[in-house]
């Protein structure tokens, strides 16, 4: 009798506190969006990418135009020529795969020129969230853009806008 009402009791304590969590929802993509120095840093990433793509393309064509020459004329060359324009080939080849890794590799130019950029907003919108959490008492708060599997939530529980104005960007 006295294990029984124990566990009722512990029970009832459990869904107590369990009920007394706060939590949120907030929705990056849609705070990101509203701040003008992050779509301002993204623009410059994407001209930068573009830039940086089409002078890695500009490398390429040239290898496939020696390699189209190079077909063309093998019957011509001698056997040290051949050989000669194959290493050639091949280093404007490698040219182009180097500046591939430089630029998009995984410590490249993108990369860092991202942290550089984004970073700092980033760390912002982070601390604006963290400070709407403590000042409202949440436990936890979710992406609601990053997360796949909450179906429906209820917009009462959305702190978007309230990070936003955090950040200076009333909504």
């Amino acid at each position: 009798m006295k294990k029984l009402m124990l566990i009722i009791v512990l029970a009832i304590a459990g869904i107590g506190m369990a009920s007394a969590q706060k939590f949120a929802l907030v929705d990056m993509e849609y705070i990101l969006k509203n701040v003008p120095t992050y779509e301002m840093a993204n623009e410059q990433l994407n001209q930068l990418s573009q830039r940086w793509q089409k002078e890695i393309e500009a490398v390429g064509k040239e290898a496939e135009t020696m390699y189209q020459s190079y077909l063309a004329d093998k019957v011509f060359l001698t056997e040290e020529q051949a050989k000669k324009r194959e290493e050639e080939i091949v280093a404007k080849e490698k040219e182009a795969t180097e500046l591939r890794y430089k630029y998009f590799g995984p410590e490249g130019e993108l990369y860092k020129k991202r942290q550089t950029l984004l970073k700092p907003v980033q760390d912002d919108v982070y601390n604006a969230v963290k400070k709407v959490a403590e000042e409202r008492g949440y436990q936890a708060i979710f992406d609601r853009a990053s997360a796949s599997d909450i179906i429906y939530a209820s917009p009462r529980i959305d702190i978007s806008n309230e990070v936003l104005a955090k950040l200076g960007y009333s909504k």
